[in-house]
């Protein structure tokens, strides 16, 4: 896991149901590439798509995406 996989991964962690940002901690746009390889990877999956900006793809922790950031699943998860 590259350190911009895991800066974006961390920040689901405190949000509800594990959802990802479109943007980073200063207001720029998460690279497509970081969202990309970490559902490649299984550790984000597709949550929603945004109408109004079809390229923006909001995604969510998946149990595999918390586990590898070293935490637990809640136990609400989505995927079991």
């Amino acid at each position: 896991m590259t350190p911009a996989q895991r800066r974006y991964l961390a920040r689901g962690l405190k949000q509800p149901g594990g959802k990802l940002p479109l943007f980073d901690e200063h207001g720029q746009e998460t690279s497509h590439r970081t969202i990309e390889a970490c559902v490649a990877h299984g550790w984000a999956k597709a949550w929603s798509r945004n109408p109004v900006k079809p390229g923006w793809l909001v995604c969510r922790l998946t149990d595999q995406g918390y586990r590898a950031l070293g935490k637990n699943p809640p136990r609400h998860s989505l995927d079991g």
